[in-house]
């Protein structure tokens, strides 16, 4: 049985003798992919509890321990989650930078680590954790199913009236690239980013020209942005999610990287006009 433990308190309930065989991902997406591929026995552990942020996550003392006692840690590098790379000094175990050797897109001049969305490049990180897991047939099985999904959106966006997507910040630029379109960002890579009013005044300005009709807002993140660019505009805002983690009901409900991928699929649809 594979368990994922999302909060510091059912890590801390648990004992220690178990972490040799632990498995540690920094967030949802990676946790997922390790959950798909890992063997019966072991334990998956994401650091980021349902509902946060991963930007905003913080470490225990306990969270530290379990990092450095782990068998493998799976986490995203270039200063994603600076906190975890810091507790990865003296990791005894296997640290896992899933961004390294990968094709990794730059954005405002920093490096976009927002690679999951693109599900061929996430087809890249199931192999990359299969391999990490000693489970390779595991971890082709789930890129097969990534690829598949890719297959899914080049169809499902390949005919649109329109071709520009206005996100609440820039976590979309990979799948913009890998399927024809563009991202106009209201702010940055960080979703807690404020633009300036100059900037805002510039968001405006674009979406106006663009003509787009949505702004597309985050589930784990204030809406207030995306609707103030609306109301100015004209447009109607909806749910695009970048999958940085699930909300504890939508893991209830089952919900996965690939039900919210394909309903992000649906909301682009649906904002871009496609037949």
């Amino acid at each position: 049985m594979i368990l994922i433990l999302a909060t510091a308190g059912a890590l801390a309930g648990c004992g220690g003798s178990g972490d040799e065989r632990a498995v540690v991902a920094a967030f949802y997406p990676l946790a997922f992919a390790a959950e798909q591929v890992a063997s019966s026995g072991v334990e998956v552990r994401n650091l980021t509890p349902p509902g946060v942020e991963p930007h905003d996550a913080e470490l225990s003392p306990r969270d530290v321990e379990r990092v450095r006692s782990a068998r493998v840690v799976l986490y995203l590098g270039g200063g994603f989650q600076p906190a975890l790379e810091e507790a990865l000094d003296g990791a005894r175990g296997q640290a896992v930078d899933v961004l390294r050797g990968l094709d990794v897109l730059a954005a405002g001049g920093a490096p976009d680590p927002h690679v999951w969305l693109d599900p061929r490049r996430y087809a890249q990180i199931a192999e990359r954790v299969g391999n990490a897991l000693a489970a390779p047939k595991r971890g082709s099985a789930l890129a097969r199913r990534s690829r598949a999904l890719d297959r899914e959106l080049r169809s499902g966006l390949a005919q649109c009236r329109r071709r520009t997507i206005v996100t609440s910040h820039a976590a979309f630029g990979y799948l913009a690239a890998r399927y024809g379109l563009e991202q106009v960002a209201i702010s940055g890579l960080a979703p807690e980013a404020e633009p300036s009013p100059r900037a805002f005044e510039r968001a405006v300005a674009r979406v106006r020209r663009t003509g787009a009709t949505t702004v597309f807002f985050e589930p784990l993140v204030s809406p207030r942005l995306a609707r103030a660019v609306a109301r100015e505009t004209g447009a109607r805002t909806d749910v695009l999610n970048p999958l940085e983690g699930l909300t504890q009901s939508e893991l209830q409900h089952g919900s996965d990287y690939f039900t919210v991928m394909r309903a992000n699929l649906a909301a682009l649809r649906r904002g871009l006009e496609c037949r």
